[in-house]
């Protein structure tokens, strides 16, 4: 599947695109997303809601091991927040560590948009057989 045939794909992923989640780069193991913070996006205590960073490295997992052209799962995830944030432009960058016929695994770097590191999320995947 093309990058670009990939990123209009991943559009229907509702609750990423509700949310104001795009992908913006895909290439072979790799997929970078992001997120403009609104208030929407923040916990009570005025920081970005965890769920917020999950799902846009989860996304950025899926782009990047879905590059290979077979659908990709996510089979198990853990995230480690390393730093709050509370607005701005966040980005998350999936890099595909192991592509294994059925069981790839990615690490994904969640920062703000000057670069700090906010999280770190791992995850690995199942990828189905194409029919």
């Amino acid at each position: 599947m093309d990058t670009q045939a990939l990123k209009e794909f991943f559009l229907h992923d509702e609750f990423a695109r509700l949310n104001g989640i795009q992908v913006v780069e895909i290439g072979e193991g790799y997929a970078r997303t992001q997120v403009n913070i609104g208030p929407r996006h923040l916990n009570a205590g005025g920081n970005i809601q965890g769920g917020v960073l999950f799902t846009l490295a989860d996304l950025a997992f899926a782009a990047a091991t879905n590059s290979h052209g077979s659908l990709t799962v996510t089979a198990t995830a853990n995230i480690t927040f390393v730093r709050g944030a509370s607005g701005g432009t966040i980005i998350a960058e999936a890099h595909e560590l192991v592509n294994h016929r059925h069981l790839p695994f990615c690490e994904v770097h969640v920062t703000d948009e000057t670069g700090n590191l906010l999280a770190i999320f791992t995850a690995s995947g199942y990828r189905k057989e194409s029919k």
